[in-house]
């Protein structure tokens, strides 16, 4: 199995300033560590074209392009905020994002690996008029798209941020040949306010979109729960081509932007799972992001680092020793204690098979996605 690594240090400048969420060392942190993990002695790493205008105009308004470009605050287009500072030549840095993801996605479409991954795309909310919440192109969609253009029938996307992935859905509501599925957090608590049950893809796609809103609080036991409750079955009858994943970490207890609570063992089960499913339903072709997750230095690393492991086929046991000389001294002189090892233990959990609880919240929000969306798909919500 090959798998490729799309990246170059130029990818590691996506960052809205020392004192955003978005800063600094999230890419570069996780790289080393999984350089000193020897994760990537298996992985094939290769330079990301630059980023093509044409790409972007596939996706995005070319009046939002040249915005963009400018370096110049424009709040009509979102570039200003305090969400999306502005950011000297981020127009560079983002298209070549895009150009990075859309070369993984060549990359397994063409046959040259089976497995490609850019850890610094997953920029999920990004949509066609304007730059939202930390992202400014939408790289999933640009990939996604490219695929389109480029014989690819059928694409599923699954995202596992623990927040909604908006800008793809939006980009893909009404095609009805792209798959949108995002588990995240309850969208009346959580930014951007979207992502209910109900949003089931637009006229001539309903069933294109399937999204699962899991309650505050929600840990590892209720979000795999969920999860096996609903991606194995839409993709068994979605049928796609290829998958596309965004594995943004910020699910993570310890992030400080969100409600969910699940440890890293949760996070790499999902990875494995994923993987799985793309072999069991997407002919084995995998395209893999990142996304969000803003627990900075001890868990996104650690978190990243495993998914590079899972997907070129090595897992890193979770309980190996945290290795020392990774991290560089300034990040090392604000991070505090770390952890023993650089995993968590996996969890269990009981599946839906095992019977409902109709007063259970996470078992409230499983049923309401079923609901809404397998009729769309052609399943049954109430066949477990």
């Amino acid at each position: 199995m090959k798998t490729v690594l799309v990246h170059s240090p130029e990818l590691e400048r996506y960052s809205f300033g020392v004192d955003h969420p978005m800063g600094p060392g999230r890419v570069e942190l996780t790289l080393a560590l999984a350089r000193q993990l020897g994760i990537l002695d298996g992985v094939q790493v290769i330079e990301p074209p630059l980023g093509d205008q044409s790409l972007l105009a596939s996706v995005h308004d070319e009046i939002y392009i040249a915005a963009v470009r400018a370096d110049r605050e424009a709040s009509i287009f979102g570039i200003g905020t305090a969400d999306n500072p502005l950011v000297q030549g981020m127009h560079d840095i983002a298209s070549q994002i895009c150009a990075a993801t859309t070369e993984a996605a060549r990359q397994v479409w063409t046959g040259r690996a089976q497995r490609a991954i850019n850890v610094s795309g997953g920029l999920h909310h990004a949509m066609p008029t304007g730059t939202s919440g930390f992202c400014v192109y939408n790289d999933l969609g640009v990939a996604a798209q490219w695929l389109k253009a480029n014989g690819a029938k059928r694409i599923a996307y699954v995202d596992v941020d623990a927040h909604h992935g908006d800008g793809v859905q939006k980009i893909f509501y009404n095609d009805p040949d792209v798959l949108t599925v995002s588990i995240h957090e309850n969208p009346a608590y959580l930014f951007p306010g979207t992502g209910y049950p109900t949003e089931v893809g637009g006229v001539g796609a309903l069933g294109s979109a399937v999204n699962v809103a899991l309650p505050p609080g929600t840990g590892d036991a209720g979000w795999l729960r969920a999860f096996e409750a609903i991606v194995p079955p839409v993709l068994e009858a979605f049928q796609p081509d290829i998958l596309i994943t965004q594995h943004g970490c910020d699910s993570h207890a310890d992030d400080p932007l969100t409600d969910l609570t699940l440890t890293l063992g949760g996070q790499v089960e999902s990875y494995r799972r994923l993987g799985e499913l793309a072999d069991q339903y997407a002919h084995g072709r995998w395209v893999v992001t990142g996304g969000g997750g803003y627990a900075m230095p001890w868990v996104l690393p650690r978190a990243w680092a495993q998914l590079i492991g899972v997907v070129s086929g090595h897992p890193v046991d979770p309980e190996t020793p945290m290795p020392s000389g990774w991290m560089p001294e300034t990040w090392r002189s604000i991070a505090g204690p770390g952890p023993a090892t650089v995993g968590e233990p996996e969890p269990e959990f009981t599946p839906i098979t095992a019977g409902i609880d109709p007063a259970d919240p996470v078992d409230q929000a499983i049923l309401a996605t079923r609901r809404a969306a397998f009729p769309e798909l052609g399943l049954d919500p109430d066949t477990f």
